[in-house]
């Protein structure tokens, strides 16, 4: 299938299946003696996997690491593991952003909390004391 054809079934731009190309995670492109690339009908396959595991988080590399050059022959324990250590890497990713939203959400408060006569230059005094 020539490049055109499967930008068109997969909804992305030609230049970014080229790009995943370049960066080793579509494997097994043909180029004609015109120069023309062909994929297999698997590359499909392949575009779908690379899209949904950059939704889900995973780096180009990360997706690079896992896809065989031959999908019939996953590595279903590294598979796994990768899977895992997503799922830890975002929990991280939870537990910080809780905490950032904790520390917001406090400075809302002393922020809110100026009194009445009090400037806002002072108000900003008064939060970077308590801050510190």
């Amino acid at each position: 299938m020539k490049i055109g054809e499967l930008a068109r079934q997969s909804g992305l731009n030609a230049s970014r299946i080229r790009f995943y190309e370049a960066r080793g995670l579509l494997h097994a492109v043909v180029r004609g003696e015109n120069g023309y690339r062909s994929y297999p009908p698997e590359a499909l396959q392949v575009l779908r996997i690379i899209t949904g595991a950059q939704r889900a988080g995973f780096s180009l590399e990360e997706i690079r690491k896992l896809i065989p050059a031959d999908l019939s022959n996953w590595d279903q324990e590294e598979l796994l593991q990768a899977l895992r250590r997503k799922v830890t890497d975002i929990a991280a990713m939870e537990e910080q952003l809780r905490q950032s939203r904790a520390e917001i959400e406090r400075l809302l408060v002393v922020i809110a909390a100026r009194p009445p006569d009090m400037t806002c230059n002072d108000n900003a005094r008064r939060v970077l004391s308590e801050v510190r």
